[in-house]
């Protein structure tokens, strides 16, 4: 599980750790950098992807994606220069710093520097580091720029010189598990960490279509596969608890999936007083997100992370208390972070015990950790520069 988040040069975060625990909520006001946490996490899998440069490219490149506030009294010479992004549990840190091609003047402001490429804004990373938490610390991944060490099934470090694509992190790109465990087992954890944002409702959502249903164990990020995922927890999940669930939220409704011949598969919603199944394209946006959530939740392949940003999107003030305790009984097959700013489901969810409530708040253009209604008592890495 992990212990440790900090964030360094990264938009709105400038220099961040927090503690998390095996439910988090991270909350604070509008504009406090919640979904810059979240964003954060999101680059540390498409960096495992080799989705790096792509990703940063949806976020307006690396100028948007770097602090570009005003610097610390006592401030690195690469700061607004770098971002880096890290986690820790109770054996490893990982680290990603990434930053710009080496700059040199533009002339007229207008072109390029002279540096031989058009693409002098895509990321590089500078370094990557995988150590141990245990002391003596022992680095088991150094990476500088296009040049890396790490260490073999054996334990011996194996050097590579300018074998390393720049623009990418090394775990996207040394894919031998049995020459490389420890690499292999930080590229296979960060792949199985689930996002979920807003999952679209509108009327022209893939949500609301008839789809070709297959078994989905995992509900997609942009929950196009909703009905054979809720089928898929029928068959092979926890059932009684999904459908125990939606009655929870919803009055005693419950929610089936019919398929045709042509396997396509349909929502039907079964709601008291209604003498019809309503279908996905008739549900309203709270309705059929918060289905996707729970589908989410109670996934039978649960991840070892889930994260899930602003869940209260479209949801009726009474559903929040029954999605808390969907929530924290998520909390029991994997962890569980939650960015919102809604209190009411913060507040829910903070009632469960051991849950960590971490506080955003802003300060000078810096997202600054306000406060946390629990601490964790295991150890915080600390980052060497």
């Amino acid at each position: 599980m992990i212990h440790t988040l900090a964030f360094s040069g990264y938009r709105s975060l400038r220099d961040v750790t927090m503690n998390v625990g095996r439910l988090t909520a991270i909350t604070g006001g509008n504009g406090t950098g919640k979904s810059n946490v979240y964003r954060g996490l999101r680059l540390l899998v498409d960096a495992a992807n080799g989705e790096l440069g792509r990703a940063l490219a949806k976020e307006g490149g690396m100028p948007s994606a770097m602090w570009a506030g005003a610097p610390a009294k006592k401030a690195k010479s690469s700061e607004g220069k770098r971002l880096s992004i890290g986690f820790a549990d109770d054996d490893i840190a990982f680290e990603l710093r990434i930053g710009l091609p080496k700059e040199v003047g533009v002339a007229d402001g207008r072109g390029p520097p002279a540096i031989g490429t058009a693409f002098f804004r895509d990321p590089v990373v500078k370094e990557e580091t995988i150590r141990t938490v245990a002391k003596p610390h022992v680095s088991l991944l150094e990476r500088r720029n296009m040049s890396a060490m790490l260490r073999d099934g054996e334990g011996r470090p194996v050097t590579f010189g300018a074998e390393i694509e720049e623009g990418e992190s090394v775990l996207s790109q040394l894919a031998e598990p049995h020459r490389y465990p420890m690499l292999s087992m930080v590229r296979e954890r960060l792949r199985r960490w689930r996002f979920y944002h807003q999952i679209r409702t509108d009327a022209d959502s893939p949500v609301r279509a008839v789809q070709i249903g297959t078994r989905t164990p995992v509900l997609s990020h942009d929950g196009h596969d909703l009905a054979a995922a809720i089928e898929t927890i029928a068959e092979i999940g926890d059932r009684e608890a999904f459908d125990e669930a939606v009655a929870d939220a919803f009055d005693g409704a419950r929610t089936l999936i019919a398929f045709a011949e042509d396997s396509r598969f349909k929502i039907e919603f079964h709601a008291p007083g209604v003498f019809r199944p309503l279908d996905a394209t008739e549900l309203s946006d709270g309705t059929l997100r918060y289905l996707a959530l729970l589908a989410a939740l109670y996934s039978p392949r649960p991840p070892e992370l889930l994260v899930l940003n602003e869940p209260e999107t479209s949801l009726h003030p009474r559903v929040l208390e029954p999605l808390a305790r969907q929530i924290v009984a998520a909390a029991q097959r994997s962890q569980v972070i939650v960015v919102s700013h809604a209190a009411p489901l913060v507040d829910a969810i903070c009632k469960a015990r051991d849950a960590t409530r971490i506080e955003l708040q802003k300060q000078g253009g810096e997202t600054v950790v306000a406060g946390r209604a629990s601490l964790l008592d295991g150890p915080t890495w600390k980052w060497t520069t």
